[in-house]
C-alpha cells in the first residue's frame, strides 16, 4: 500500500481552472461574432507544439506567457481578428491569468489543505499562476512552475523536482491531474497519482472521454470526491 501523500501537486489548466469556458466568455465581450469555442480550442491546440520546441532544444527557455502570445498572434488572422491593436492583444493574452476555477475547486482545496501541503505543478509561469491564485482565491501553500525547473512537463525534472524541493522521496508526492499523459509521466518518476474527471475541459459541445485509471491511481469525479478518498 502506498504511503499517505504529504504533498499534493496540482496540474492547473483543465484540472483546477476552466480555460475553455473562461476564454469563450472573454472573447464574447471582445468579438461576439467570433466562434469562441473554436477559438479557445485552437489557441490551446498550439500549446504542446510550442512547448515541444523548447523541450527539444530547438529554442531556449521561454515562459508560457510568451508562447501563448506567439500562438495568439498566429491565430488571429484565421478568425478575422488581425486588426486587433497591441493593447487589445495584450489584454486578450492576459486571459490566461484570469481563468476561473471549476465550481468545486476552492471548497475541495480547503478540505485537502488541512491534511496535506498543496502546491501547483504547472507549465504556467510563476506570475501567471500567482495571478490565477489571486483571481480564484485558491488556497495553495506554494506555487511551483515549470519555470522553476526550466523544463516543461513531462520532463522528469519537473516531477522529481517537487520532491527534491520539499526534501522528500517521490512517493510522498501525489500529482493531481485531469490528463493521463501527465499522470503517466509522474508515475514513471515514482510519484503517486490522482486522476480528476473534467469531461467539459474542451467545452460542453466537445466532451472528452473519461479515462480509466490504473489500480495505483486514485480516480475522482472532482476535488471534493478526492478529499473524501483521502479522508480529508
Amino acid at each position: 500500500m502506498s504511503p499517505h501523500p504529504q504533498i499534493l501537486a496540482f496540474d492547473v489548466f483543465g484540472t483546477v481552472v476552466d480555460w475553455h469556458g473562461s476564454i469563450v466568455r472573454e472573447l464574447a465581450a471582445l468579438a461576439p461574432a467570433v466562434d469562441g469555442p473554436a477559438f479557445a480550442r485552437a489557441w490551446r491546440a498550439g500549446y504542446q507544439p510550442a512547448m515541444q520546441r523548447v523541450r527539444s532544444g530547438e529554442r531556449g527557455w521561454v515562459a508560457l506567457d510568451t508562447l501563448h502570445r506567439e500562438i495568439l498572434d498566429g491565430l488571429l488572422p484565421r478568425f478575422g481578428l488581425q486588426g486587433l491593436d497591441e493593447a487589445a492583444r495584450v489584454q486578450l493574452n492576459g486571459v490566461w491569468h484570469r481563468l476561473d476555477p471549476w465550481p468545486e475547486v476552492r471548497a475541495g482545496l480547503l478540505r485537502l489543505r488541512a491534511g496535506h501541503t498543496l502546491c501547483t505543478l504547472s507549465n504556467g509561469n510563476l506570475g501567471l499562476l500567482i495571478d490565477l491564485a489571486r483571481h480564484g482565491e485558491l488556497p495553495w501553500h506554494g506555487v511551483l512552475s515549470a519555470e522553476v525547473f526550466r523544463a516543461y512537463k513531462p520532463d522528469p525534472r519537473t516531477y522529481r523536482g517537487v520532491a527534491e524541493l520539499f526534501g522528500l522521496p517521490p512517493q510522498a508526492v501525489m500529482l493531481v491531474a485531469a490528463h493521463e499523459d501527465d499522470l503517466a509521466a509522474a508515475r514513471a518518476c515514482g510519484l503517486q497519482t490522482a486522476y480528476i474527471e473534467r469531461p467539459h475541459e474542451f467545452g460542453a459541445d466537445a466532451p472528452k472521454p473519461v479515462q480509466g485509471s490504473p489500480e495505483d491511481t486514485l480516480h475522482a469525479r472532482d476535488l471534493l470526491q478526492l478529499a473524501d478518498l483521502l479522508g480529508a
